[in-house]
């Protein structure tokens, strides 16, 4: 019983979602561009961390050929910022509509179409993958943090930090998807005309 009624309660919700951002999507413009404006600037910082992760990686590997060195702490800080460039450069993604599709259908039909398919992949798929994967690994930052949790690797790193990317990237591909499906509501209503438009792949 109790899986039933989370079942409705999950179809009501994603149903709520598509009826606010069609019927409200004029008034949540607004909204949609401050989200837009904070994937901005992470998508700035992800690309920051892409060229700062290159420099460690260079000078990781010059120092230990050249000086027989080698820090666990520069080594695990290059995956760290992988996983910035991953967790906060997804939203960013999404917001420039780079993002990775099953171009099968997609590439075949018309714009509107791809409105509508945004629009209720954002509510069916996207937005409660991201709740799931935020209640998830929140908990698991919660106990890192009241842990100290570090390393196990000898002069490693402590782990919280690069934990804590994982519900707050979820976080912000949450917030991004909900601003997608705000401006796909308002292309399908004529308020809003798409600034990243679909590129078919080159196959």
């Amino acid at each position: 019983m109790f899986k039933l009624w989370l079942a409705l309660a999950t179809v009501g919700c994603m149903a709520a979602t598509v009826a606010i951002a069609w019927v409200f999507c004029r008034e949540l413009m607004p909204l949609s561009r401050a989200i837009d404006r904070v994937g901005g600037v992470l998508g700035v910082v992800a690309s920051w961390l892409v060229l700062l992760a290159c420099v460690v990686s260079a000078g990781n590997a010059t120092i230990r050929y050249m000086f027989s060195y080698s820090s666990n702490a520069w080594l695990e800080l290059q995956w760290y910022m992988f996983a910035g460039m991953v967790l906060l450069g997804s939203a960013y993604t999404l917001k420039v509509n780079e993002h990775v599709r099953v171009d099968l259908f997609y590439g075949m039909v018309s714009d509107r179409t791809r409105h509508w398919i945004d629009l209720l992949g954002g509510a069916v798929f996207l937005l409660p993958m991201c709740i799931v994967m935020i209640w998830f690994t929140w908990p698991w930052f919660v106990q890192s943090w009241t842990l100290n949790e570090a390393s196990n690797n000898a002069g490693g790193l402590i782990r919280w930090p690069v934990i804590l990317l994982l519900p707050v990237g979820f976080v912000l591909i949450l917030l991004q998807g909900i601003s997608e499906m705000i401006k796909r509501a308002a292309a399908l209503r004529g308020f809003h005309q798409h600034e990243y438009a679909y590129e078919k792949p080159l196959q």
